[in-house]
């Protein structure tokens, strides 16, 4: 518990100064963050086979393109150029024939390379975009994922009896799932009503943050899905007692990925 707490402490220390600075500051943060992303989720693949240097360094180009891609825009809106993802696609495949050994490089491989960049690409890029329109839509965002994390796991901690997903994640209960939305929307909706606007309507922001709490959970579940198909506790060791950067962002990369659905419209 000591070293998860220091381990918390310090990246909070990091994280919040970038954070409030805004800038090209944050936005270089969000390029490493994204690299570090796209290396654990390569590693992880590789406990059950390699992926060759040359494909990893593709791999890292292509998503520093799209994360850095939507950064001068000036609108709440995320767009992607085709030539974007005609280099992501061609990057990705066309070594396939180069390498011409499925043992090597096979073309599930390079699908997997595709999905994940262009997943975590468009996820940080978002990041980006979001906090160049403003602190407080980032405030809101993480608020709903911390909060919800918090009491999904206090009250599933002192009344959760049925479990939510056992198979892919044990420890998790409904009552907690309940708890953790309840929660997270009560702040959620009280801080974009008090800070970023007190007109909005209350039923559409009340929804809002319902869906994005929820959201956040699957993202939860779907990153643990990925280490329970892999076989692993956590997607690395960057952070001790807390694991690795898709262990700290799971919620908060499906919650960015679902406020897209909202951005023109609250």
């Amino acid at each position: 518990m000591k070293v998860r707490v220091i381990s918390a402490v310090v990246a909070l220390a990091i994280f919040i100064p970038i954070l409030l600075s805004g800038g090209m500051i944050f936005d270089i943060a969000i390029c490493i963050l994204a690299i570090l992303a796209l290396k654990e989720f390569m590693d992880i693949k590789e406990t059950k086979k390699t992926i060759p240097d040359f494909m990893k360094f593709v791999s890292y180009l292509l998503i520093v393109l799209i994360v850095l891609f939507n950064l001068n825009s000036s609108e709440l809106v995320f767009a992607i150029d085709y030539k974007v993802v005609s280099a992501l696609l061609l990057g990705c495949l066309l070594p396939v024939i180069v390498y011409h050994d499925r043992k090597l490089y096979s073309v599930n491989d390079a699908f997997y390379l595709i999905g994940g960049i262009f997943f975590l690409g468009t996820s940080f890029s978002l990041f980006s975009l979001l906090r160049s329109t403003g602190l407080t839509y980032v405030i809101y965002l993480l608020l709903i994922s911390m909060i919800t994390d918090t009491y999904a796991y206090i009250t599933g901690m002192l009344i959760g009896r049925h479990k939510l997903l056992p198979d892919v994640s044990p420890k998790k209960t409904w009552e907690g799932s309940i708890g953790g939305t309840v929660m997270g929307t009560i702040v959620g909706v009280t801080y974009y009503m008090t800070v970023i606007d007190s007109f909005v309507s209350p039923v559409g922001i009340i929804l809002t943050t319902v869906f994005l709490s929820i959201v956040g959970q699957f993202g939860d579940l779907v990153f643990s899905s990925i280490k329970r198909y892999f076989g692993k506790k956590d997607f690395s060791n960057i952070m001790p007692g807390h694991g690795g950067i898709l262990d700290r962002l799971d919620s908060v990369i499906f919650i960015v990925l679902g406020f897209m659905f909202f951005m023109n419209i609250l």
